[in-house]
């Protein structure tokens, strides 16, 4: 199958007419989408995190499930358990909700550690393990967590080989004042947040298209003096002096991909430096780890990503 790249284009313009004024929100989500690689929303309550997702897995016509973490679930509650059937004498695997093509994981910090856990051997290895059976998941398999921030009561912070699994972290903030005008405008006119079947939302694109748009992806080429910016940037964010973790190898690779990404849906065949600027922000800003003096010095990790763009030499 030929990937045809304005399916994107037309992802990108039914998200944004409802997600209204996230739109490099939307932009991102969708090269993670084509990068294959899972995703962190953080913003406060009620800004369409859930939403957003939602609707695009409608968008994609993709099986898509949603679990809502709280304090007392437990890593059956996703991954399925086996049952014994007094009938047959035998034990039956009742699949979780992860057994799907997309997984919300909604407000996945109000969840314990190891129910946290759970999600690991998934999102690294596309399968899952119950009771020594190794299960595997659908190709497409995307976990979207979403979380309030940090400083809010009763969350528990995600621990680093978690976080390092996520490709991309996405802010969803407040919208703009015009933003959030459009936004009462199409509840005037019948939008109901909690009824996307009333909107007879109609796929634009299928599952098996966005698989074939990843294949396509991975032929997009980097010269080598962009592969080596690319690398002085991750070699340079494990020297900072307010950093106690940089960029892991996992993230070289993941800056790899996405930049071929970027590239791809901007109607490219190569990488340019462009490309791996414009992805770095929610690539690193859940991987990098500030020392606690810098922690207490104030220094803000959007600060340090700008920063390490600006001290490593673009080529020309």
């Amino acid at each position: 199958m030929n990937p045809d790249k304005s399916i994107f284009t037309h992802l990108s313009q039914a998200l944004s007419q409802l997600i209204v004024g996230q739109e490099t929100v939307v932009q991102q989500l969708l090269v993670a989408l084509l990068s294959g690689g899972h995703v962190i929303i953080e913003g406060v309550p009620g800004t369409g995190k859930t939403l957003m997702v939602k609707l695009l897995a409608k968008l994609i016509g993709a099986d898509f499930r949603r679990v809502q973490l709280t304090p007392d679930i437990l890593p059956s509650d996703i991954l399925g358990t086996n049952i014994f059937d007094l009938n047959s004498r035998n034990f039956t695997l009742k699949k979780g909700p992860i057994f799907t093509e997309i997984l919300l994981a909604d407000e996945i910090n109000r969840t314990p550690p190891k129910t946290q856990a759970a999600l690991l051997e998934a999102m690294a290895e596309q399968q899952v393990t119950l009771d020594g059976e190794t299960l595997p998941l659908p190709e497409l398999f995307w976990v979207i967590a979403t979380q309030n921030p940090l400083e809010f009561e009763g969350t528990y912070p995600l621990p680093e080989a978690q976080l390092d699994r996520f490709l991309f972290k996405l802010h969803i903030d407040y919208p703009d004042p015009q933003a959030e005008k459009q936004m009462l405008l199409n509840v005037q006119k019948g939008f109901r947040a909690h009824r996307l079947d009333l909107l007879k939302v109609d796929a634009i694109a299928r599952v098996e298209e966005i698989i074939a748009a990843r294949r396509e992806m991975q032929q997009v080429k980097i010269e080598e003096r962009v592969l080596d910016y690319l690398l002085a940037l991750i070699q340079k964010s494990r020297q900072l002096p307010d950093l106690a973790l940089g960029a892991s190898p996992r993230a070289t690779v993941a800056w790899l991909q996405t930049s071929k990404a970027q590239a791809w849906l901007s109607g490219r065949d190569f990488v340019t430096p462009d490309d791996i600027k414009a992805i770095a922000p929610p690539l690193l800003r859940h991987r990098f780890i500030l020392k606690p003096e810098a922690q207490l010095d104030g220094v803000k990790i959007e600060a340090i990503i700008a920063s390490l763009l600006k001290q490593v030499p673009v080529p020309r």
